[in-house]
């Protein structure tokens, strides 16, 4: 047995039993900022390869400011966010390690009003505020990552293995449960940012209550978001009870024009879409 192979065990003997020891194993994370950002990098290369992004800048920048004037409010200040639009009318949005973040069509016209949308970007924001990708990374891969990362990221492997599952989970093949504790943080953050930001925290309690509303009726359509981020009745009250627990605040807005504008923008453009794939077929059968 070479000395790299015996190495490479005894790092990974002493991080099952560091993990083992570990009280706090929500917390448990190996990854330095660098590698997650990396991570994420790569796996948002992925990802574009075979996600179809929405095509329409005017839809593109709005995303993109009202995700940054969230982001502002993150923790990790010195992290740089990226808000991108997939065009599926499927109603979810996801965050990739590092702060690449990813709000399908469908999400955005399924909102009411500005702020249902911003509180789920507000989410996905905490996602990666309080580290949780790189947490389950660092459950999920644990020695490979520490070999990798003791190893001045020599191992290759071990980071496409990592990298190919945040993509199949991110795309849906796969899944990563960050536990309720996760979801918790995540929808405080949310919360605590639309609330700075001058958004009324509310949406982000009516956003679930309709998605609970709409698995009732169209359980298909919110199946990747119930298997990641499930609502429930428990979340809800756990927002308003923190909603009710922050200082008034004059001028907080549900809505604006410029939201409304871009949901019309994408709903008249999905008819117009509709509407020629409709004289397409009816052209083909004459």
């Amino acid at each position: 047995m070479s000395k790299m192979t015996c190495l490479r065990l005894l790092i990974a003997f002493c991080l099952v039993g560091s993990i083992a020891s570990c009280a706090a194993i929500g917390r448990f994370n190996i990854l330095s900022t660098e590698q997650e950002v990396e991570i994420g990098r790569e796996a948002a290369r992925e990802i574009e390869r075979n996600l179809r992004l929405y095509s329409d800048p005017v839809v593109a920048a709005y995303i993109n400011s009202l995700g940054q004037m969230l982001a502002r409010y993150s923790r990790r200040s010195g992290l740089t966010y990226y808000f991108k639009v997939v065009d599926t009318d499927e109603v979810n949005a996801f965050a990739l390690p590092g702060g690449w973040l990813y709000v399908n069509r469908g999400l955005i016209t399924t909102a009411e009003n500005e702020s249902e949308l911003a509180g789920v970007i507000g989410h996905e924001i905490g996602h990666v505020d309080r580290k949780h990708g790189a947490r389950a990374i660092s459950r999920q891969f644990g020695a490979a990552v520490f070999v990798d990362a003791t190893l001045g990221g020599k191992d290759a492997s071990a980071k496409h293995r990592v990298i190919r599952q945040v993509v199949a989970i991110s795309t849906g093949m796969g899944q990563l449960k960050y536990g309720r504790d996760a979801e918790r943080e995540a929808d405080r953050f949310a919360v605590e940012s639309t609330y700075a930001a001058g958004i009324d925290p509310e949406g982000t309690a009516t956003f679930f209550e309709k998605l609970m509303a709409m698995q009732k009726k169209e359980p298909g359509r919110l199946e990747n978001l119930f298997s990641t981020h499930p609502p429930s009745r428990e979340r809800v009250e756990n927002v308003r009870s923190q909603i009710g627990g922050l200082p008034l605040k004059a001028g907080l807005t549900s809505d604006s024009r410029r939201f409304q504008a871009i949901k019309e923008r994408i709903l008249e453009r999905e008819r117009a879409r509709r509407g020629k794939k409709a004289r397409g077929k009816a052209t083909r059968q004459r």
